[in-house]
């Protein structure tokens, strides 16, 4: 070998590049390798980690994309780059190229949330206003499309960029998907890893048309006002309730109610009129069955008339009927302000239901009563 043979092969030895990309960062997802006017050696070497794709830029068009591995930079790796250029049995160190490296690994713990409450129109409580936040995870699945999409030239694309755009595609895909959903608004908290997956489902299509696969979507919570919250349960309360057992809740508390505002005389009278009702209830129940075969040698003892029976009131409580009750339980309803003058009430013999204001023996509930005037 010659003296400029030696030279020669030293000089190409000196060359020849290594072109790989270290990332030190937890937020970079794309980085643009930087040479001299973007010029690389011939037979350079191309290094690309797990984790990473390497893209060929070429004049604004997409080249060659390398997976990991290690490769020689020449026309037999640089395939579509050489049809560009129009290399037909090879060419001229050096030429120019854009190298993009674009990390690949999955992005986690990325924040969402509705910026403005979302309005829907539940059958129920009409509209309404909820709040949602969350979190998701993402990588890109197709680095040249991501590349021509979204980074464009920027050197160092990282995810803040990003995030911003896929905070607004999530916020309107979430709210499309609960209105179309027609979920009942009590039923949100319940069913968020259902409508997760959903809503993954949903957005699918709109991050990979930007080389992006949503890997993960979590809602943590979906929130709405203190108000609607408070009828959402009383709702909930009222529509398990037995109203015959909530009628009699509210007869004890009215009676306890008016013993302590009449000082116990008035409210005493009450709670015994209440009282004999209940002893009788009680006492048709306890009294113990008389049989067996003494019952064939006692003498028939003589029967009382039957007692005339006490009238008897239905009363119309949040759409519904309740009762019956008698005059007494009504009176202390009404004392107890869980009826009032136009509370609808009916009795046997009554043709339809009238308010209390109406009925004659119980205007006395009204107060104010007068007298007929007196014969002259």
């Amino acid at each position: 070998m010659g003296i400029f043979d030696k030279i020669k092969e030293k000089l190409s030895n000196e060359f020849i590049d290594i072109i790989e990309w270290l990332d030190y960062s937890d937020d970079t997802i794309c980085y643009r390798f930087e040479r001299y006017q973007n010029e690389i050696k011939n037979n350079a070497k191309l290094i690309v980690r797990e984790g990473q794709t390497a893209v060929f830029i070429n004049e604004g068009q997409l080249a060659d994309v390398f997976t990991p591995g290690t490769y020689t930079l020449n026309t037999q790796n640089l395939p579509i780059l050489s049809t560009l250029k129009g290399w037909k049995y090879g060419f001229e160190s050096p030429f120019k190229a854009e190298v993009y490296f674009v990390n690949t690994r999955l992005f986690t713990d990325e924040k969402w949330g509705t910026k403005n409450p979302i309005i829907l129109n539940d059958d129920r409580f009409g509209l309404v206003e909820i709040r949602a936040f969350g979190t998701y995870a993402f990588r890109i699945s197709d680095a040249g499309k991501f590349i021509i999409d979204i980074v464009g030239t920027d050197n160092n694309f990282t995810s803040f960029e990003i995030n911003e755009h896929l905070k607004s595609l999530i916020a309107t895909r979430f709210t499309d998907t609960v209105g179309e959903s027609k979920l009942p608004i009590e039923m949100y908290a319940a069913n968020t890893n259902e409508l997760s997956y959903t809503c993954r489902d949903v957005m699918q299509l709109d991050f990979m048309s930007v080389g992006i696969l949503l890997d993960k979507f979590f809602i943590e919570n979906v929130s709405m006002p203190e108000d609607l919250k408070k009828e959402i349960f009383e709702y909930s309360r009222i529509d398990k309730l037995d109203l015959d057992k909530l009628t009699k809740f509210k007869t004890a508390k009215a009676i306890e109610a008016a013993a302590i505002n009449d000082g116990g005389t008035a409210g005493a009278g009450m709670g015994m009129g209440m009282g004999f009702v209940l002893a009788q209830q009680m006492g048709s129940v306890m009294q113990p069955q008389r049989g067996g075969h003494n019952q064939a040698f006692q003498q028939p003892a003589a029967v009382p008339p039957p007692m005339p029976q006490a009238i008897q009131y239905y009363y119309a409580f949040n759409g519904a009927q309740a009762g019956p009750v008698s005059f007494e339980q009504l009176k202390v309803l009404f004392a107890g302000r869980t009826v009032n003058k136009d509370t609808l009430v009916w009795k046997q013999g009554m043709s339809e239901w009238k308010p209390i204001r109406e009925v004659e023996e119980l205007k006395t509930f009204l107060g104010g009563s007068t007298p007929p005037p007196l014969p002259k």
